[in-house]
């Protein structure tokens, strides 16, 4: 099957949400990690559960349709700059939704601070950090999922030629006879 064919919306969203789950996945457990820095903090139950749910739900939503958008041909593979710009504007809508919610839930009367352009100008500069560490996590999740479920899913299996694709460029970039980074030829 061509590559390009698999990037036509098909009939069944299963397709797609089978290649969503590493992104999903990656959100999910910063939420976790916001729960567990609460805990560590001695917060209150009800505020370190919400701050996971209400952190992990929008970033699990997010990273889902970055793979979404990845398999479609919207990102290209390994890029930092579009990314950092989906995070850019990504990641302090999921950080307001989680002050949002936590005030909510815990009755504070505000859900912030300080002003909102202070809050969002500092989760705009956090958002190049959380880029790095998810397409870190992404790019050596990714491949491996596709691998897995490529034989049953179209949109998987044009996705994982990319990648392999993307290999065998960053292979000739390094130039013949030079063994990739991290590891030793044999003697």
């Amino acid at each position: 099957m061509p590559a390009s064919s698999a990037l036509r919306p098909w009939g069944s969203a299963a397709v797609h949400l089978e290649v969503a789950v590493p992104g999903a996945a990656i959100g999910a457990v910063a939420g976790l990690f916001a729960t567990g820095v609460g805990m560590a903090a001695g917060l209150p139950a009800a505020m370190t559960g919400t701050a996971g749910l209400a952190l992990g739900l929008p970033l699990a939503v997010l990273g889902a349709a970055y793979s979404v958008l990845l398999a479609r041909g919207v990102f290209p593979i390994g890029a930092v700059a579009p990314l950092a710009l989906y995070w850019l504007l990504g990641f302090p809508a999921a950080q307001l939704f989680d002050a949002h919610m936590v005030a909510w839930v815990t009755g504070a009367g505000s859900a912030l601070r300080e002003p909102l352009p202070s809050f969002l100008l500092l989760q705009a500069m956090l958002s190049l950090g959380f880029t790095i560490g998810f397409l870190w996590l992404h790019e050596r999740t990714m491949p491996h999922w596709l691998m897995r479920v490529r034989g049953h899913n179209p949109v998987a299996e044009a996705l994982f030629q990319r990648y392999v694709e993307h290999a065998a460029h960053l292979q000739r970039r390094r130039g013949p006879g030079r063994a990739p980074r991290g590891r030793r030829r044999p003697d």
